[in-house]
């Protein structure tokens, strides 16, 4: 038998019979059935351009615009502390930044560095350590100290209870709750001196960074530029000598995380306001130093790894021995809906294959995000214990 001639078994097809709806369906060949429809996709034009794209989970205004010089730049490292030396100077301190040229003359100096160290070396500290594991016994006099102060104003939270609010944000009881800490900080700060010291002069510097470090009392909001206050507080009886860097891991899983949990019972008590957020595009809408001490605790871990926030189980058991879940647990107790999200940033991170890694960025983050934004730097306070010079 002859093959089968196909123009022979289909009627032909007019240049104009593509567009023309009314047209016979074409006609197998083999079979004399009909063919599927086929056209040819259309051709994009001024008048009918094609389709806008939307992408999953669009950015937000407010995403980080300095992602590459983040990552190109150098991890912080870990520097000593330098001791204040007698005969001191105490003064009281005072904002001195406003531009993008003081906060470049901040990093450039003794003090911007030294400050920055100190947090890295804080962080070094923690490798590999639990919130559980034992601490010194006794403790040292300085971080009783700050414990006992930070159980104090704990307490207030229960004798101040938050008013009738209709508002989301803003309890005009944390008012009073702070008005408390202005009447009775510098007693407060003064016990952390032995009690016959030359020292105590220096409580008049010291208390102002106390002061900002739970949050203002106008706004009543709180952000990580309250939470750096509070580790220029700690660096300044650092440089007092009042701090060792042996009293380094105690400092940040006994103190830090007891101030940790006493911020978080004020922002939900007073419902305090997140200054200065970054939306979803930030790590949390309050703290930054959790997720950076957090991670260095996960560092070399062998079993949990960044990918591990998104396994429940994994947060429910750990997160009272490791800062990172704890953040990651809260935050997802406190915002609704998917992770990916509500949370991008923590979902992005939780792709980086190690823990260092993770910790190397985060420094990295906290410096360029925190300590060279002007809005949050513009607060930051210089005395004779942290110097603008």
């Amino acid at each position: 038998m002859a093959d089968s001639d196909p123009s022979a078994a289909s009627p032909p097809v007019s240049s104009s019979s593509a567009d023309d709806t009314s047209s016979p369906p074409m006609l197998c060949a083999a079979c004399a059935g009909a063919t599927a429809s086929w056209s040819s996709p259309p051709l994009w034009s001024d008048s009918s351009p094609p389709p806008a794209y939307r992408p999953i989970r669009a950015p937000a205004i407010n995403a980080p615009t300095a992602t590459a010089s983040i990552v190109l730049a150098p991890v912080p490292q870990p520097l000593p502390v330098p001791p204040a030396e007698p005969p001191y100077r105490f003064e009281i301190p005072s904002k001195r930044i406003s531009s993008p040229d003081d906060i470049r003359h901040f990093h450039s100096s003794e003090a911007g560095r030294h400050f920055l160290g100190f947090v890295a070396a804080l962080s070094r500290s923690v490798r590999g350590r639990k919130l559980s594991d034992p601490a010194p016994s006794p403790l040292p006099a300085p971080l009783s100290g700050l414990l006992s102060l930070l159980h104090t104003l704990a307490r207030w939270i229960d004798e101040i209870p938050p008013l009738p609010h209709a508002s989301r944000y803003g309890n005009p009881a944390y008012r009073s709750w702070h008005a408390r800490l202005t009447d009775e900080g510098h007693g407060l700060v003064v016990a952390l001196f032995p009690p016959v010291d030359e020292l105590h002069p220096a409580a008049d510097e010291l208390l102002p960074y106390l002061l900002d470090s739970f949050g203002n009392a106008y706004r009543i909001d709180y952000g990580t530029g309250h939470e750096t206050n509070f580790a220029a507080f700690l660096y300044c009886l650092a440089r007092l000598g009042l701090i060792k860097e042996d009293d380094y891991p105690a400092l940040v899983l006994r103190v830090f995380s007891t101030y940790l949990d006493l911020m978080r019972r004020l922002q939900i008590t007073y419902s305090l306001e997140p200054a200065g957020s970054h939306g979803v595009w930030g790590l949390d809408d309050y703290h930054f130093l959790p997720f950076i001490f957090g991670s260095a605790q996960l560092i070399d871990h062998k079993y949990m790894k960044p990918k591990s926030i998104h396994n429940q189980d994994i947060l429910d058991n750990f997160s009272n021995d490791f800062m990172y879940l704890a953040c990651v647990a809260f935050v997802k107790k406190v915002k609704k809906g998917v992770f990916a999200e509500h949370s991008p940033m923590l979902d992005d991170i939780s792709g980086v294959p190690n823990w260092s890694k993770v910790n190397s960025g985060m420094l990295k983050m906290y410096k360029a995000e925190v300590l060279e934004k002007v809005p949050i730097m513009q607060h930051f306070l210089f005395g004779s214990l942290i110097k603008w010079e």
